[in-house]
């Protein structure tokens, strides 16, 4: 009788317990963010957009007042991580960020935080995703999501590549110009009939990415690949990777380059604001129709992959 008697009861306790839940929700998870270390670190993002700065200045783009401002500074600078010009009362990023700079190269911190965002980007569009950084002279792949394994993979994380041809080029027009300078003073090679290495058009063309903020290519490093590629900035403004979709080109005819074009933005603003940058708006030129420029680039294919990442952290 001692069993039956439980037995009719659980249904009741755990209905009652249903009951319960229902009426008092899961409260929301704990908000564990230390207001100090917020400001912190708001304080540490103006100093790499806008420093060396006046206290007043950095106060103003981290959202702070002076005082606290100055009291943070001052506790950075005593560990080593700002530096302050006394007589001229600026305030700088201090030698011991090269160190966590390393380590987070080391640990993959950019290829790591770039996975998520290639993956939703190659579900989205059926296309494999790529992302390079600078290295020197060459680009190099750092992390690779593989949408559809039949396409054959052009490229291998670590592997490096020509900065002048190809979705790579909007690396070399984010580059700084000393670096573009030495490379078009190069022989620059050719790898398919369409690659351009008149130094003069490519020069010209440097602009005009800079200008639209994309790229898209074809058939200039691999013959029937097509690109289109973004640039990743960090915090301070800087591009410091190329994120891209590449396809066989008879899986991307026009008007389809142009189409996924916004999606390949959307997906570098949105890695550009995990690594710090201000909100990017929608480029004004594909909302008011703008046509893609003839041309498009590079290889297809990628599953997620990591490798060192690019001078962001350096």
């Amino acid at each position: 009788m001692g069993t039956a008697k439980s037995s009719s009861t659980a249904p009741k306790t755990k209905s009652k317990a249903a009951a319960m839940a229902a009426a008092f929700p899961t409260a929301p998870p704990p908000d564990y963010n230390i207001a100090v270390v917020d400001r912190t670190l708001d304080l540490l993002e103006a100093l790499a957009r806008i420093g060396p700065a006046p206290l007043a200045a950095l106060a103003e783009s981290a959202g702070c007042t002076r005082t606290a401002g100055f009291r943070l500074l001052r506790t950075l600078q005593s560990r080593g991580f700002a530096i302050q010009d006394e007589a001229r009362g600026l305030w700088r990023l201090g030698a011991r960020w090269n160190v966590l700079g390393r380590a987070a190269s080391e640990q993959g911190a950019l290829a790591a935080a770039a996975m998520p965002i290639l993956a939703q980007l190659g579900k989205a569009t059926g296309e494999n995703v790529y992302m390079t950084v600078r290295e020197g002279m060459e680009s190099e792949t750092v992390a690779i999501y593989q949408t559809d394994p039949a396409i054959r993979m052009y490229s291998e994380v670590g592997k490096r590549g020509p900065l002048h041809a190809g979705s790579n080029r909007l690396l070399l027009a984010f580059a700084p110009e000393p670096v573009q300078t030495q490379l078009l003073a190069q022989r620059l090679n050719r790898f398919t009939p369409a690659t351009r290495t008149d130094p003069t058009w490519i020069a010209a063309d440097l602009q005009r990415i800079r200008n639209r903020g994309y790229l898209i290519t074809s058939d200039e490093v691999v013959a029937g690949a097509v690109g289109i590629a973004a640039p990743v900035r960090d915090a301070a403004g800087t591009v410091v990777a190329a994120l891209y979709i590449a396809s066989p080109s008879m899986r991307m005819r026009p008007p389809r380059p142009r189409a996924v074009l916004p999606q390949v933005i959307d997906a570098a603003n949105r890695l550009s604001e995990t690594l710090g940058a201000p909100s990017q708006p929608a480029h004004a030129g594909l909302l008011h129709g703008e046509t893609a420029p003839k041309g498009w680039q590079m290889a297809p294919s990628a599953m997620i992959n990591l490798a060192r990442p690019h001078s962001i952290f350096r």
